[in-house]
């Protein structure tokens, strides 16, 4: 009977560690293919990435929190043309900016000095819609080759104005902020009649710093939305290697060496006439008084 208990007791551990085995066997089973799945499912997301990254040269920012940079940009066109050739393209110009409407393109300031036979020097200034600046560029361009000028320079500038325009905006809130409570304690009427007159002053003084910053703050934005577009017009004769050109430029200076030396010699005159006239009066004097001694 002993005998019979010990080897059911056996069997049936045999079979518990049987069990057992075939448990820990379909778990590790499970998880193999759990990992193998989830390693299948990131080789495909990787080479999805991989081949969106072939497709497009830049990756996408379109996720990334990015300010884009606050650009007051400057355009600077300078040419050479014949003097009587630059008032007429100057007009040019101007009916061109006009042409695309208050809105794209404003006119600032007109100017032109100098005479026809001489050098004579233009200057034109306009506010252009920073989109279409280059291509307004473009436009001054052809129309000055047209006109037969020689364009000297040309040259884009850019002006950062992020951090100002971050900096008003963070003083416009926190003085707007500092005004409603001030006006929240002019509200209550909490506080002696002093309190409440220097509150209202207080009021005052944060609306006009305020009405201030929001002004900057317009004015930047034009700057930012506008670019400033300027045109010279010039005349002048091109450097060359010119063997007379020396010669030229001596001989057009002899009259001014000739004018200086005028000149110095009125300012000398000027200075020694009473200088030697002095002289002469003092010398007399002596001679008489040295005769009048001998006569004596």
């Amino acid at each position: 009977m002993r005998k019979f208990v010990i080897t059911g007791a056996a069997v049936s551990l045999l079979a518990l560690t049987a069990c057992s085995e075939q448990v820990d066997y379909e778990e590790a089973t499970v998880d193999a293919a759990d990992y193998v799945e989830a390693e299948a499912a990131a080789d495909a997301m990787e080479a999805a990435s991989e081949e969106a990254a072939a497709g497009s040269a830049i990756p996408s920012l379109a996720e990334l929190p990015v300010s884009l940079p606050k650009l007051a940009y400057l355009y600077d066109y300078r040419w050479r043309m014949p003097a009587d050739e630059i008032g007429p393209l100057q007009r040019r110009h101007a009916n061109l900016c006009e042409q695309q409407g208050p809105a794209s393109c404003q006119i600032l300031g007109m100017s032109k000095s100098g005479e026809e036979a001489d050098e004579v020097y233009g200057e034109l200034q306009m506010a252009v819609a920073s989109r279409q600046a280059r291509a307004f560029g473009a436009l001054l361009e052809d129309e000055a080759e047209d006109a037969g000028a020689e364009q000297v320079s040309a040259e884009i500038g850019s002006q950062e104005l992020s951090k100002q325009m971050v900096d008003t905006e963070a003083r416009i809130a926190a003085r707007t902020e500092l005004r409603d409570r001030l006006m929240a304690v002019l509200k209550t009427r909490r506080g002696t009649v002093e309190e409440l007159v220097e509150a209202e002053r207080s009021v005052a003084r944060v609306n006009e710093e305020i009405d201030q910053a929001r002004s900057w703050l317009k004015e930047m934005e034009g700057r930012v939305a506008y670019s400033r577009v300027t045109v010279r017009y010039e005349t002048g004769v091109p450097v060359t290697n010119d063997f007379l050109a020396p010669v030229a430029g001596a001989v057009g200076s002899l009259g001014t060496v000739l004018g200086y030396l005028v000149a110095f010699l009125i300012l000398a005159g000027a200075v020694a006439l009473p200088i030697g006239g002095l002289v002469w009066a003092g010398r007399s004097i002596n001679r008489r008084f040295e005769r009048a001694a001998v006569e004596g």
